[in-house]
C-alpha cells in the first residue's frame, strides 16, 4: 500500500479579520481570512486536519465511491473524472491543479498538467493554443474539441501561481511559458492564421469573458467565467503592455457584470447573461436560471473582495445573496428562477453550501456563519455526484480557511 504524506500548514496560520469596506485585501496586506477560526472558534490544528482529510479522500480515496485523481500508464499523467458524465473536463483538471498548488502538490499537479498537454491540448488548427473541452477517460476526443474559456482561465491562473511557487522546470513544466502562452491565445486568437470561425475568449469591445470562442457563443458570457480575482494578477503579469492595460479594462467590466447581473431583491445571477448583464435566451433551455454554472456566482465576488477590497458592492452583493439562502431556513433548494422562486426539489446540495459559505469572506459575520458552519459540517461528497460537488467543497475548505493564497513572483524576479 502506498504511504500517504498529507500537507501540513504550518507557519501558514491566518489572522482572523473583520471585513468592512476600508479592510485591506489579501494581496496588500498578506493576511487571509480565516472563516473557521473567526466565526466558529476552530484552531489551527483542526482546520489542518479538516484539508488534510479533505485532500486524502478526493486524491487518495476508495477508488471507486471517493476518490477524483487516477494515474494512468506509467503514472506520469492523472485524470480527474466527472464521473455522472463519463468524462474529463478542463474544468476538473484545472481545478485539480489549483488545489494542488495551492496544498503544495506539486507531484499530482503535473500528473494532471501533463494529461491536460497530451490529451486536450491543441497545437495547430482552428483551435490551436485551446484546449478540447472535454475528453474520455483514455484520453480520446470526444464530438465537441472546442473549449470553453473557464478551463483555460483556471489553467492560466494554476500555472502562474506554480511558477511562483515551485519555480520553472523544462518543456510543458515551464509553467510561466505555458501560463503565457495561454492567455496570449485567449487574447490573440484573432491574429492567428487559418483559425476559422474561431476567436478569442475575450471580447474586445465588451472587454469580457465569452461564452465559448466560436460561433454563437462568442456573442454571451456566461458569469461564473468572470474571475476579477485572477484578471487583477494578469493584468501585473501578463508578457504584452497592451494585453496588461487590456486586462485592467476587463477587470473593472468583470466587476460590474456581478452588479448588473445580479437580482437586485435575490441576489441570484443566470448561468449564462449578455453582454449588458440581462440573463441570456440560449439555445439550452433554463439558462436564464440560477443553476449549477450559476453556483459560483456566490463566491466569486467574495474572494475578489476578500483578495483585492476593490469594489464594496461584493460586500452588499455577498450579504443580499446570503440573506436570500438564509429565508428557506434548513433546506435550501439547488436552483431558482433570479426572482428566487425555486424550480428544483434537491436541497442542500454540497457545491451550492461550499460556494455559499465562500460568499461569507465579504458577508456580514451574522449572516456568514450558518453557512461557514454548513460547510464545516458537510462531508466530503462521495459517490457518482462527487465530482462538481467534491471539487467545489475543496476549493471552499481552502477560500474559507484562509489557504487560498496568491503566489506572486519571487522579488528579485
Amino acid at each position: 500500500m502506498r504511504k500517504i504524506v498529507l500537507f501540513s500548514f504550518l507557519g501558514l496560520a491566518t489572522t482572523a479579520l473583520s471585513l468592512s469596506a476600508e479592510t485591506q485585501g489579501a494581496a496588500t496586506s498578506g493576511r487571509y481570512r480565516n472563516l473557521f477560526a473567526d466565526l466558529l472558534g476552530k484552531s489551527d490544528a483542526e482546520v489542518t486536519a479538516k484539508l488534510d482529510a479533505a485532500w486524502h479522500q478526493l486524491f487518495y480515496g476508495d477508488e471507486n465511491s471517493q476518490r477524483l485523481f487516477y494515474p494512468i500508464g506509467d503514472g506520469s499523467m492523472a485524470y480527474v473524472p466527472d464521473i455522472a458524465n463519463n468524462d474529463v473536463r478542463t474544468e476538473g483538471l484545472s481545478y485539480g491543479m489549483m488545489i494542488c498548488v495551492q496544498t503544495n502538490h506539486q507531484k499530482e499537479f503535473n500528473q494532471i498538467w501533463k494529461f491536460a498537454k497530451t490529451y486536450m491540448g491543441h497545437d495547430a488548427g482552428p483551435f490551436a493554443g485551446y484546449f478540447t473541452w472535454h475528453v474520455a477517460f483514455n484520453g480520446h476526443q470526444l464530438r465537441d474539441v472546442g473549449p470553453a474559456p473557464d478551463g483555460e482561465e483556471w489553467f492560466t491562473m494554476a500555472l502562474f501561481f506554480a511558477s511562483h511557487r515551485w519555480g520553472d522546470g523544462a518543456g510543458i513544466f515551464n509553467y510561466s511559458a505555458e501560463a503565457q502562452a495561454i492567455l496570449h491565445a485567449m487574447l490573440h486568437k484573432h491574429e492567428q492564421p487559418n483559425r476559422g470561425p474561431v476567436g478569442d475568449m475575450f471580447d474586445r469591445e465588451a472587454k469580457q469573458v465569452v461564452f465559448v470562442p466560436e460561433a454563437w457563443g462568442q456573442k454571451f458570457s456566461d458569469p461564473s467565467y468572470q474571475l476579477p480575482m485572477f484578471y487583477e494578477l494578469w493584468a501585473r503579469w501578463a508578457a504584452d503592455p497592451a494585453d496588461r492595460a487590456f486586462l485592467a479594462d476587463v477587470t473593472k467590466t468583470s466587476r460590474e457584470v456581478f452588479v448588473r447581473a445580479a437580482d437586485p431583491h435575490t441576489g441570484l445571477m443566470p448561468d449564462y447573461t449578455n453582454f449588458d448583464g440581462t440573463p441570456t435566451t440560449s439555445r439550452w433551455a433554463g439558462h436564464s436560471e440560477f443553476r449549477y454554472d450559476a453556483w459560483r456566482t456566490l463566491a466569486y465576488p467574495a474572494l475578489d473582495w476578500s483578495w483585492w477590497a476593490a469594489d464594496p458592492r461584493e460586500i452588499t452583493q455577498s450579504n443580499r445573496v446570503l440573506t436570500f439562502l438564509a429565508s428557506h431556513g434548513e433546506n435550501i433548494p439547488d436552483r431558482y428562477k433570479i426572482d428566487g422562486t425555486p424550480v428544483s426539489t434537491n436541497v442542500n446540495t454540497p457545491g451550492l453550501i461550499a460556494t455559499a459559505a465562500v460568499a461569507g469572506l465579504a458577508a456580514d459575520a451574522a449572516i456568514a456563519k450558518p453557512f461557514a458552519q454548513r460547510l464545516w459540517d458537510q462531508p466530503i461528497p462521495t459517490g457518482r455526484h462527487r465530482y462538481y460537488d467534491g471539487l467545489l467543497t475543496m476549493l471552499g475548505l481552502l477560500e474559507c480557511s484562509g489557504h487560498f493564497r496568491i503566489y506572486s513572483p519571487p522579488a528579485n524576479g
